[in-house]
């Protein structure tokens, strides 16, 4: 990895060409021309996130990578959840033999109240079923509640393959380690069990891409030969290293220290619009995939919202085009087919 980073450096620097061919391009093979297209949590706007229906729905609209985030259950194995906490994503709360987890704790500077994943084996939470996490702004996807178990990491993974075979092509998956400085501080480190799952499986460059908001987990996984991605907040800063902010990291200081261990940079959307941020990454030798796309007009600039509810869908094929046009490599999105239909314009 380290020898294909310093080869994307020296192309940009010299101007070859070349970076745009090496290292980082060779994760996620795209269906044709155009930045990579990554199912957010799967297809999120179309069925309950981190399930193994919105990841297949993913895939079968045209999305590239899938994204599945990772927290550990108490028995230390990885489950897809976007949080931890799993009130708002699964019907925990109707189960009342787990009533007495409910509890408050500290993760990351924050008080958070609810059920953890941490608290329970496996084999409980495979008694749960999801829920849309967003119902009042996508309530068609509450017909879907109860009906997806919670999926292991290493689940994901055979999925992806299982999809690979289906539709000709290689899926790859984007695993996020969430809150790592937390579970590293009660004993359910996530980065050893992710690095063994992706030996374990034997996971390359092109089926495997692995991000963090926390530079310190990514550092712990260099030795993977997998591409790396540095995800970027758009207030405050990683929480394992206090004394930065994002946007220190997002200048070109702060993406030429990024480039010394990952090979992408993941900024929120609204931090790449009228900056030379995508310029900046490229110059220091770095991919670029801003987040999270959505179709609602609450989540789109305002000349691109139409209609007057807030969950009406606006023009979200003008807002892809747009970043299309600014040379991103990749969008992370929650309605992947509708990036892909902009990238095929």
């Amino acid at each position: 990895m380290q020898l294909g980073r310093r080869s994307l450096l020296l192309a940009a620097a010299a101007g070859t060409g070349a970076a745009a061919t090496a290292g980082p391009a060779a994760a996620g093979p795209r269906t044709g021309g155009g930045p990579v297209v990554i199912g957010h949590r799967g297809a999120a706007g179309w069925r309950p996130e981190h399930t193994a229906p919105s990841y297949t729905y993913a895939v079968q609209t045209g999305a590239d990578w899938i994204e599945p985030d990772l927290v550990p259950t108490k028995d230390h194995v990885l489950v897809v959840r976007h949080e931890n906490e799993i009130s708002q994503t699964t019907d925990v709360a109707r189960h009342p033999e787990f009533a007495d987890r409910r509890t408050t704790k500290t993760v990351d500077g924050r008080q958070v109240t609810g059920w953890f994943t941490e608290d329970f084996t496996l084999a409980e939470l495979k008694t749960l079923r999801a829920v849309e996490r967003l119902p009042a702004v996508r309530n068609r996807n509450t017909v879907f509640d109860g009906r997806a178990e919670i999926m292991t990491f290493q689940e994901v993974v055979d999925l992806a393959r299982k999809l690979s075979r289906e539709h000709g092509r290689t899926i790859a998956v984007f695993p996020e380690t969430k809150h790592p400085t937390y579970f590293r501080s009660i004993g359910l480190p996530l980065e050893p069990k992710l690095a063994a799952a992706i030996r374990r499986n034997r996971l390359g460059r092109r089926e495997c891409v692995v991000q963090s908001f926390e530079p310190t987990s990514l550092r712990r996984m260099t030795d993977l030969d997998v591409p790396l991605w540095q995800a970027l907040g758009t207030t405050g800063g990683p929480y394992d290293l206090p004394s930065v902010t994002y946007r220190d990291m997002m200048t070109p200081a702060g993406l030429a220290g990024i480039a010394q261990y990952a090979d992408w940079i993941g900024p929120d959307k609204s931090s790449v619009a009228g900056t030379t941020l995508v310029a900046d990454a490229h110059a220091a030798g770095l991919r670029i995939g801003p987040y999270t796309f959505r179709a609602e007009n609450q989540f789109l600039p305002e000349r691109f919202r139409r209609g007057s509810g807030a969950n009406d869908f606006g023009d979200a094929f003008a807002e892809y085009a747009l970043y299309y046009r600014m040379g991103v490599d990749a969008v992370v999105t929650d309605f992947p087919d509708l990036a892909v239909i902009a990238r095929r314009s």
